[in-house]
């Protein structure tokens, strides 16, 4: 068996209501915190879903601070600036409340609020130095996986985007509580939910770091999210299918952030940056397209997939291999999310320019099972027209 590492979150929390009792919670893993800032976006601000928590926060006797000018795929201002409000009000535990966005702002903020380093730094891979604030992650979606894994992605430029991985971006403690999730839209629940399912998948086929972990992690994140997608979105106030969500993303995130993704991440980031298309659901876009180019080389493991999500699936390992694809093509046909570029504003004359962005993703494309040509991306994207 070759060696492997293995890192997560030293603390889960997994429990319907969890965070209605937040301040206790952190009284009881963080005793000397005082000053708490909670990181999230003005849409979910306005839910209303914050105030008990927070209010939780106040009776445990913490100051609370609220940073909540996070967008989606946030640009290096909106760092910057969440990053000031932390030294102003001279946080001392931070608090990511939210999708991805908000929760890579929050890791950001605790690596960057002592101001020994600078944002421009640490892009790439172990260039954060020292120890940073304490973090704790409460996704309010079923997709992302950023409560546990150790990466936070910024947008540099017009349509750029940057990577950071380093071992101080994992949380302190994770919460998973899908009562954050309720009134998350079908067609959100639905985009994020396939985008966890890729994590997985990704995580199971990676040419690098791949090891028994990932893969046992993968494979229940799979089964979890493939037997309750539809269910979340069909009737969003299933509880048990929304906290199943939840921890079947949380698991994909766990796989992925020690055996990282690949091809099908590195093409749907020209499509969110281009295009503003919403990260999940520019991973379902090109999804089937990747896996179709990928089964050459990758059948023997979708078809040990597809065991997980078709189990009926039976034959030879390219038809098993079949199945899989099939069956996630069948996620976004029930779930009604759009499945075509062309369906998010994408034309024939905009493929040579998204070949070029997603040959640029060096860091994702290296881990895919079969290597990747300009060629063959254009030819992907081509088929997801």
């Amino acid at each position: 068996m070759p060696a492997f590492a293995f890192s997560t979150v030293p603390q889960i929390i997994s429990e319907l209501g969890a965070t209605r009792q937040l301040g206790a919670l952190l009284s009881q893993h963080f005793p000397s915190a005082r000053r708490a800032l909670l990181v999230t976006d003005p849409g979910f601000l306005k839910t209303g879903l914050v105030d008990a928590p927070m209010a939780s926060l106040q009776a445990a006797g913490l100051h609370v601070r609220v940073y909540s000018d996070v967008v989606s795929d946030p640009p290096e201002q909106v760092i910057q600036e969440a990053v000031a409000t932390a030294r102003a009000d001279e946080s001392d535990i931070i608090i990511g409340f939210g999708g991805g966005s908000s929760m890579d702002v929050a890791k950001l903020i605790a690596v960057l609020a002592d101001d020994t380093q600078q944002l421009s730094a640490i892009y790439g891979i172990g260039n954060v130095r020292g120890t940073r604030l304490p973090l704790v992650q409460i996704p309010t979606t079923a997709g992302t996986g950023s409560e546990v894994t150790n990466i936070a992605i910024v947008t540099t430029g017009a349509t750029t985007k940057m990577g950071i991985v380093a071992p101080q971006l994992y949380a302190d403690l994770a919460i998973l509580d899908a009562e954050l999730t309720l009134g998350l839209p079908a067609m959100v629940t639905a985009a994020t939910g396939i985008d966890a399912m890729v994590h997985a998948i990704e995580a199971y086929t990676s040419r690098h770091k791949k090891n028994p972990l990932s893969d046992m992690l993968a494979r229940q994140a799979l089964g979890l999210l493939s037997a309750n997608l539809i269910h979340a979105c069909e009737n969003g106030s299933n509880l048990a299918a929304r906290q199943a969500m939840l921890l079947g993303a949380m698991l994909a995130g766990q796989a992925f952030s020690n055996a990282p993704v690949a091809a099908v991440h590195a093409l749907a980031y020209p499509i969110g940056g281009l295009f503003h298309v919403p990260h999940g659901l520019s991973n379902s876009l090109v999804l089937p397209h990747v896996l179709r180019f990928n089964a050459p080389q990758a059948a023997g493991l979708y078809a040990e997939l597809a065991a997980v999500v078709v189990p009926q699936a039976s034959g030879s390992e390219e038809a098993r291999a079949e199945a899989l694809i099939i069956a996630m093509q069948q996620f976004a046909i029930i779930a009604g999310i759009e499945r075509t570029l062309q369906q998010v504003g994408i034309q024939e004359s905009d493929l040579d320019r998204l070949a070029d962005e997603a040959m640029l993703q060096t860091r994702l494309l290296g881990n895919n099972p079969r290597p990747v040509t300009r060629a063959d991306a254009r030819a992907i994207y081509a088929a997801a027209l």
